[in-house]
């Protein structure tokens, strides 16, 4: 049970007498067309506001401050149903003045990234740190720190260690369940977490990626109802029908947005959702989130009074939120005025009855803060590397080779021969689009490292792209086309502590520091964006005809839960086998 604040006897004594036109409303929005998401069609009127809170529809006049919305949509705001923070590089407070003018006003989010880097230091940061922005921020706690056995993650996080925060206001549930085997095996910490939730009345979120129907069904019994991780529509429809709700994914790495919009239909579109789940700052910055999703998914043909549905009331009935999601008496007065229904053109952004955004800039930034950061940075302490520990000899004549998908976090299982000196040591090669992979613990210098051989990244000669940003143990990770490219990339990752770097022809040519937990920027949105303008520079030069974001399909070819081959600080994985295989 979400824990919303119950109102006061005098602020209902108050609504009901706005609503009664006995006393005039805080705010008065006029002649709106309203996107009603109960019944899908557009109605008119004026929507009165009392204390943050919607208190009528009809016909209403008085009210201290009127707004004229001169025959314009009235919308809820945007709910982003998964979202992990931290992919967008800011801490929560610069997150929210990206997000605010885009009409987000209220998300779920994740911090297993943080956490699996410091631990519950770590969620403790999120959850201070996201009191300074006037943006709803709930948070569900990580259940899988770290998530498999297969990689050495920065932190373990058990039931016991979580147990606390469920009783903070903004802890509504337990993320995203993505040790599938723990949960089929009944493991006894796996049940402690579940039965924890169960006990706190709270949500339990799915990571259902490749599964079985099988395991589907055990994911359900468990209490497990939703998942995000469909890439099509064959697997979103046997999720709904078994009575999951899938939340539809458009974010950098993975948009499955175009395929899985063929599943949803008047009928079943009730248990449909959007979120973006990771999402980088660039991205973010020029097209928004959820904002962006209605209008792809309107683009792509769904009936626009659908999809603002799946962005609003579909997200907060989820999540039990029943004070948000609908513009409707008693409701949260977070609403957006919109001049164009299918561009989503937003013209104005309330937050509980204010006015906070308008054409996309935000009316009054709020204070940037460097608080709390003690133990939170510096976080990278790893070994010195040499090139020995990076050398590949494949086992068989053809090598196990991952292979990327662009604009996917899947990948392919290939066997290939590959180029290889004369002591049959692999050589990268940019003709045969073949890097050499490195996945190095950095937290606690365990000297452990992973090789193998990644294709369709595109880069030339002598380049490499790195980064401390790995999911989800996040250690460092890197992808080049020379040895020397690879050392400078990671030698320079540990000297300024965390972020991305991309090195073409011995010169660092692009970076961005990301000193808290080596994940996200300690500086202001608009300084963390220009460093990120820097790494794209870089990025063009070491792969210039690239239709996909680098750093995203970087970052997921270390997460062992995603099918089908990938790399961690012990080894190549097969996630089908749930097991370490030779190159």
């Amino acid at each position: 049970m979400t824990k919303i604040t119950p109102p006061t006897n005098n602020e209902l004594a108050r609504r009901i007498a706005v609503a009664a036109k006995r006393m005039p409303a805080d705010l008065v929005i006029k002649n709106a067309q309203i996107i009603n998401v109960y019944t899908l069609e557009i109605t008119s009127g004026d929507i009165a506001i009392i204390d943050g809170v919607i208190a009528a529809i009809g016909d209403y006049n008085e009210g201290h401050e009127i707004v004229d919305a001169k025959g314009q949509f009235v919308s809820p705001a945007f709910i982003d149903g998964h979202i992990h923070i931290e992919s967008s590089t800011l801490t929560p407070s610069e997150f929210a003045k990206v997000m605010l003018p885009h009409g987000v006003t209220t998300i779920i989010t994740d911090p297993h990234e943080i956490a699996n880097v410091l631990g519950t230091k770590g969620l403790s940061y999120m959850l201070t740190n996201s009191e300074h922005a006037p943006m709803d921020i709930f948070f569900v706690l990580p259940s899988c720190v770290p998530s498999t056995s297969f990689e050495h993650s920065g932190a373990v996080i058990r039931a016991q260690d979580l147990e606390p925060f469920y009783e903070h206001p903004r802890v509504i549930g337990l993320a995203e369940v993505m040790d599938y085997p723990a949960v089929m095996n009944a493991d006894p910490d796996m049940i402690n977490k579940l039965q924890a939730a169960h006990r706190h009345h709270a949500k339990i979120d799915g990571h259902l990626a490749g599964l079985t129907t099988t395991e589907i069904n055990g994911y359900l019994a468990a209490g497990i109802r939703n998942d995000h991780e469909c890439v099509t529509a064959e697997e979103a429809l046997e999720r709904v029908r078994l009575g999951m709700r899938v939340m539809v994914r458009q974010g950098s790495g993975s948009k499955n947005l175009p395929e899985l919009i063929k599943a949803i239909n008047e009928r079943n579109a009730h248990r449909f959702s959007f979120c973006t789940d990771d999402k980088h700052l660039d991205e973010l910055i020029n097209e928004g989130s959820i904002n962006h999703s209605v209008k792809e998914a309107i683009r792509l043909g769904l009936d626009p009074l659908i999809a603002y549905q799946m962005a609003t009331l579909n997200v907060a009935q989820g999540y039990d939120l029943h004070d948000r999601g609908a513009v409707s008496p008693g409701m949260k007065a977070d609403l957006l005025i919109i001049d164009d229904l299918n561009q989503v053109k937003i013209n104005k952004v309330f937050k509980d009855g204010k006015l906070i955004a308008e054409n996309q800039k935000l009316i009054n930034e709020w204070a940037y803060t460097t608080e709390h950061l003690e133990g939170c940075i510096e976080s990278v302490n790893m070994l010195p590397l040499d090139q020995s520990q990076i050398q590949i000899k494949p086992a068989e004549s053809k090598a196990n080779i991952i292979e990327i998908i662009p604009n996917q976090i899947i990948t392919r299982y290939l066997k290939e021969t590959v180029p290889t000196d004369q002591e049959g040591y692999f050589l990268p090669s940019a003709e045969h689009d073949l890097q050499k992979l490195v996945v190095a613990e950095r937290h606690h210098s365990l000297g452990t490292v992973g090789t193998g051989i990644v294709k369709g990244l595109k880069l030339t000669a002598n380049s490499a792209i790195a980064s401390t940003v790995a999911h989800d143990s996040h250690n460092m990770i890197t992808a080049g086309t020379s040895d020397e490219a690879i050392l400078l990339a990671m030698n320079h990752l540990k000297e300024i502590q965390g972020g991305l770097v991309v090195v073409k022809d011995a010169q660092i040519v692009g970076q961005m520091e990301l000193q808290l937990a080596g994940l996200m920027s300690i500086k202001k949105y608009e300084a963390a964006a220009n460093e990120m303008t820097s790494v794209h520079h870089g990025l063009e030069l070491v792969s210039p005809n690239a239709d996909f974001n680098h750093f995203l399909s970087l970052s997921f070819l270390a997460l062992p839960v995603i099918p089908s081959l990938k790399l961690t600080d012990m080894g190549l994985f097969h996630v089908e086998s749930f097991s370490h295989i030779n190159v």
